[in-house]
């Protein structure tokens, strides 16, 4: 696959897949228990955890093309 058809492919992966990342953070959030500390920790780690997912979408997006031949 061509690397510029592969990035943009990878790219709109990456923003239907935050879309929905998001919207589950939010709406499980509104299930917590409404304590500072609970919050801090869950926003801490769905702040992080997003990364996790992407990491291998990434890597094919920017591996090199095959040499034809």
């Amino acid at each position: 696959m061509n690397p510029r058809i592969r990035k943009l492919v990878g790219m709109l992966a990456m923003l239907v897949f935050l879309f929905f990342y998001v919207v589950a953070a939010i709406t499980i959030a509104g299930h917590l228990p409404k304590h500072p500390a609970v919050s801090l920790v869950y926003f801490a780690v769905v702040g992080v955890a997003w990364g996790v997912p992407l990491f291998p979408l990434m890597a094919w997006m920017n591996r090199e093309p095959k040499p034809k031949g």
